[in-house]
């Protein structure tokens, strides 16, 4: 790909003082029409938003994201009559449908009014989102909306952008931005990465070392984790979100229509927890550090032990997370669990042998199936990484595949819902740029056209019919060389913005030049406006130039 400058010149935009035509809407809707009366609906100061009973929240949320994109401040009106638009203002318009499309909704503005009819929570929420994107931006008295008409619906049902805030935490006041940029790009999910080897970041009552030693590391690595010697920078650092925390970002997510689902990795990348109560490693009388580098652990233990106080340990913890979380998915990590620590430990090598488990990846299924079951008890259905699937797994749980087409195909072949997010193109700690000067990423070259072109249904999939398994797909943003909240939005945008199409539209409704064309019209000022404070420092943007 060549390397994208999109001009996006302060002086240039000041902000867009024009309303957007329907047409620079990203993702792009599936149907776009226009009425032959050209009259423009004008919007001003104490217009109502009329809403229906039970979406007062998403009523309050038009009415703050309007003020603050126009300067232009509405009132708010509960109707139970929504469908009679006498009143000039917008309506939220709740319809029954025995249509079976979750998300739909339809946009219509015209002179007298603006509607958004729906028929459930994320279909109104879709239908804000396009509304917006037809309002300019700036501080006005009025502004002008122009007549259009538009259906619109995603093609998947999952789509996801995750976040590590493992080897780098980031405030609750980023996590709400994070948020807020799933819900303008129509993301449903947001998957939040919280524990792993480099700390444990979410407050647990029963177990509070996990806090007070799992939560914080001695130093952080310098430079990329293959440099040679390594380098630290021998400062402790850390911390977690607090309860009261958590549920103030899940009830942020929620008005916006973004499920929010925990990840507590086991029965590997669990060093955080071995340093916090080492009892629960295969070297219970060994102290363990919380990591300090990246990468796996295959010298150094981070691998859960078979034993009465994991199995307790598990259930306690997961307890308390699906007391906070009301998502009705738990991710449960599984990958890169490294067996030599089970292989060389004698009461794991016992326990196998007393479970009829013939080798370390039956126990590493027996983990995943233990925790499934429990969690299945309270409600809640398991995801894991696709190394969940390398055993006899039983088909309930739901595979999220980091690795290659392959391990989609052999997982959906064996009956799992499949959630595609493979590391290429799909993982945007990957370098976005070929450009040498470039900031540190991992490894990997992921660029923008490669996001946007890549169909998250294989081909091979689709032969064997059974497209139906792949039910979303979503981007993972691994934090160890994103230190700061500038690194992570130059690293997820625009490829954000790509990926959002990529799960919205149907294959032959997109095309990368139209795309590039909006991205500069609607999405380039949409970054300015939530970001100007480090987007300013740039002429241009350039993929080349990326905060340190």
């Amino acid at each position: 790909m060549k390397r994208l400058f999109i001009t996006a010149c302060i002086l240039c935009i000041c902000f867009y003082s024009t309303a957007q035509n329907a047409h620079s809407i990203i993702p792009k809707p599936a149907f776009i029409s226009y009425p032959h009366s050209s009259e423009p609906f004008v919007l001003a100061n104490k217009q109502p938003i009329f809403y229906s009973a039970n979406f007062e929240a998403q009523a309050d949320y038009l009415k703050q994201a309007i003020l603050k994109q126009t300067g232009i401040e509405l009132e708010i009106r509960k109707s139970s009559d929504v469908k009679n638009r006498s009143t000039t203002g917008i309506y939220l318009i709740l319809i029954a449908t025995s249509i079976n499309s979750p998300e739909q909704y339809e946009l219509n503005v015209n002179k007298q009014n603006i509607d958004i009819q729906f028929h459930d929570l994320r279909g109104l929420v879709n239908g804000i989102q396009s509304l917006l994107q037809l309002m300019p931006i700036g501080q006005f008295n009025t502004a002008k909306i122009s007549p259009v008409h538009i259906e619109d619906q995603p093609r998947f049902a999952y789509r996801g952008m995750h976040l590590d805030v493992v080897r780098h935490i980031f405030p609750v006041s980023y996590i709400k931005k994070y948020i807020d940029y799933l819900a303008f790009h129509k993301f449903n999910t947001f998957h939040w990465h919280l524990t792993d080897d480099q700390g444990w970041r979410i407050e647990m009552n029963a177990y509070p070392k996990l806090n007070s030693i799992g939560s914080f590391r001695n130093e952080t690595l310098i430079g990329h984790f293959k440099d040679s010697p390594a380098q630290y920078d021998g400062t402790r650092y850390g911390g977690f979100y607090t309860k009261a925390e958590i549920k103030e970002i899940i009830q942020y997510a929620s008005i916006r229509a973004i499920t929010v689902i925990p990840e507590i990795d086991i029965p590997g990348h669990s060093r955080a927890a071995i340093a916090a109560y080492p009892e629960l490693s295969t070297k219970p009388d060994t102290i363990w550090n919380v990591a300090t580098t990246w990468g796996m652990y295959n010298r150094q233990n981070n691998v859960l032990a078979p034993k009465p106080a994991t199995f307790r340990f598990l259930e306690k913890v997961f307890d308390e997370v699906v007391a906070l979380f009301p998502s009705p998915y738990i991710h449960v990590g599984g990958d890169e669990c490294s067996k030599i620590w089970w292989k060389q430990d004698p009461a794991t090598q016992a326990f196998m042998k007393e479970n009829g488990l013939k080798n370390e990846t039956a126990l590493q299924t027996y983990f995943i199936e233990f925790i499934a079951k429990y969690l299945q008890s309270k409600g809640k259905q398991t995801i894991g990484w696709h190394e969940i699937n390398e055993g006899d797994l039983d088909t309930s749980t739901i595979v999220m595949n980091w690795g290659t087409e392959k391990q989609a195909i052999e997982a959906a072949s064996k009956g799992f819902n499949v959630i595609n997010t493979p590391g290429k193109p799909f993982y945007f700690d990957h370098y976005q740029s070929q450009d040498p000067k470039d900031s540190l990423a991992i490894h990997g070259y992921n660029p923008l056209e490669a996001v946007y072109n890549y169909n998250p249904i294989p081909t091979a999939i689709i032969q064997k019919g059974l497209s139906s398994k792949i039910i979303g797909g979503q981007a993972n943003v691994w934090t160890e060389y994103m230190g700061n909240e500038k690194k992570v939005d130059y690293m997820i945008f625009p490829r954000m913005t790509a990926l959002s199409e990529t799960l919205w539209c149907a294959p032959e409704k997109k095309n990368y030049a139209d795309f590039l064309k909006r991205l500069e019209q609607n999405a380039i000022p949409r970054y300015l406006f939530w970001n100007s404070s480090w987007f300013k420092e740039y002429k241009k943007w350039d993929l080349s130039k990326s905060p340190k």
